[in-house]
């Protein structure tokens, strides 16, 4: 064990240096200047081991002069020198992937196996930026008027601002980072109070990759500061984008703000996701993709299955044998190897578990396991719970659930379960299973999302374009040109040519 200021550590890091527990700004760590810190605590024990700084809207300006000032020579440095810093980044946050892995554990209670699946799916997006990097191009045509010539060229938005959640806070930051870095922007990072440590390990290997001072800046900041230092960002003149994930509620909120300056955002909100598995699917494929989305991280996932639709022929069967492997599931801390599945990450997780569930109960489901919170050590547990009997009017179909809380309804007709599917206000992700190719095709295009798995639990990935519709936000991360796009400012040049 080594020791963090007062706490003892509960793991041991191959490379210390990564463990920082401090604000970065401008290449330094600094405290805040309130000088108040806020805890990091093990989800799995409920215990604190490191704190760091509560900034609040007085930190704010420091950071953004420090990437407005780096921006200015950032944007001219060649788009292969920027790929190199990338692919260093990458290669460093591979090199350090156990010490991360053990940080992730810690700060979001997910199992060992899940940290690493996260790590591998993350340096996707540093590997797949640091090739977009130099594939920004403009254009040049002949328009309609003679001896004229019209050019394009892409730019650097300026500073950006990601605001990220717990739940993946390494693939957030990547994400978003990887994109705006590949583009010429700068940004400034406010982690989740939850999450800070995991994502100061990334600003310090950013350092260590070569990204200038004032690259990537990292605010930490505890709950009650949060809505303050985020607003104070989003208001700041010299941030010309913010990238937020997190709820609806709260999107709407920085929407709001962020159009006072007209600022460019990019909105990546809930999801109430439904899976439809119809008659002909495969059941086996079904079973083990949809398993292992909805387990994933405890439930915490804003793609995850939300509502599993099952054609009636087959439901009885599927529910049956979902029973039989949730029974299986070893629910413990995120360190030991035994465990499948971790601790919701909050204590207001299991709050709104449980409230999800009576509710439910209340208004005539039947909870065929689960429904409580597993008293260990501490830790925030929830039994894995599966409900059927689920009815509109329940607030589990309506909201997102965010915890091992698996609701099952069955339909007769495919009109019926796109009706159903579609009778929500979100539109992150859809998922179906069918092997009539005709039947999947006209699933693609009528399921209300942005993202369709078609016998596919695992739809994410840093080629793919990430985003939904409806009140599940705008704008698009990863993918080929979109997700870097979303940095840039497209400039037109007219050219009129004499002789």
């Amino acid at each position: 064990m080594c020791s963090m200021g007062k706490y003892q550590l509960p793991f041991k890091l191959n490379n210390p240096d990564l463990l920082r527990n401090e604000s970065f700004v401008h290449g330094s760590w600094v405290k805040s200047k309130s000088g108040k810190t806020f805890e990091v605590v093990d989800p799995g024990t409920g215990q604190p081991w490191a704190e760091c700084p509560t900034n609040d809207a007085s930190d704010v300006d420091d950071a953004v002069k420090s990437s407005y000032e780096c921006f200015g020579s950032y944007r001219k440095i060649s788009p292969r020198v920027r790929a190199q810093m990338l692919f260093k980044w990458d290669s460093l946050i591979r090199e350090n992937k156990e010490d991360i892995a053990t940080i992730l554990v810690y700060e979001t209670g997910k199992p060992r196996a899940e940290a690493y699946g996260e790590i591998d799916y993350s340096t996707g997006f540093t590997w797949w930026f640091a090739g977009e990097a130099e594939r920004i191009q403009g254009t040049v045509f002949t328009p309609a008027l003679p001896d004229r010539r019209v050019f394009t060229i892409k730019q650097p938005l300026g500073v950006a601002a990601a605001l990220v959640p717990w739940n993946f806070p390494i693939a957030m930051v990547l994400r978003k980072a990887g994109a705006a870095l590949a583009a010429g922007c700068t940004m400034i990072v406010k982690p989740s109070p939850e999450t800070p440590i995991s994502v100061l390990a990334l600003a310090y290997l950013a350092d260590k990759a070569g990204f200038p001072k004032g690259a990537l800046n990292v605010l930490t900041t505890d709950l009650n500061k949060t809505p303050e230092l985020s607003e104070a960002l989003c208001r700041h003149p010299l941030i010309k984008k913010v990238s937020f994930t997190g709820s609806t509620r709260v999107g709407k909120l920085i929407a709001k703000i962020c159009s006072d300056n007209l600022k460019k955002v990019t909105l990546e909100l809930g999801g109430n996701c439904p899976v439809l598995i119809f008659d002909d699917a495969n059941i086996d494929q079904a079973m083990g993709q949809i398993f292992a989305l909805k387990y994933r991280h405890a439930g915490q996932a804003c793609i995850t299955a939300n509502r599993i639709y099952v054609q009636s022929g087959i439901f009885e069967k599927f529910l049956e044998r979902w029973n039989a492997e949730s029974k299986k599931i070893v629910v413990g801390h995120g360190s030991d190897k035994a465990t499948t599945m971790g601790p919701v990450t909050t204590p207001r997780g299991i709050q709104k578990a449980l409230a999800l569930v009576q509710d439910a109960k209340s208004k005539g489901a039947t909870v065929h396991m689960g429904g409580n919170k597993i008293s260990k050590n501490g830790g925030y547990f929830f039994e894995p719970t599966v409900i059927t009997g689920i009815k509109p009017d329940m607030d589990i179909t309506k909201e997102e659930i965010f915890a091992p809380v698996c609701t099952f309804i069955k339909f007769d007709t495919e009109e019926e379960a796109v009706k159903a599917a579609n009778d929500t206000s979100m539109g992150l992700a859809s998922y179906c299973f069918t092997k009539n190719v005709d039947r999947m095709w006209r699933l693609f295009e009528n399921l209300e999302a942005g993202m369709i798995g078609m016998n596919t639990g695992n739809s994410s990935a840093a080629e793919s374009p990430f985003g939904g519709i409806k009140q599940s936000g705008y704008g698009k991360e990863s993918g080929k040109d979109v997700a870097v796009a979303e940095y840039l400012i497209t400039k037109t040049g007219t050219f009129t040519l004499e002789g």
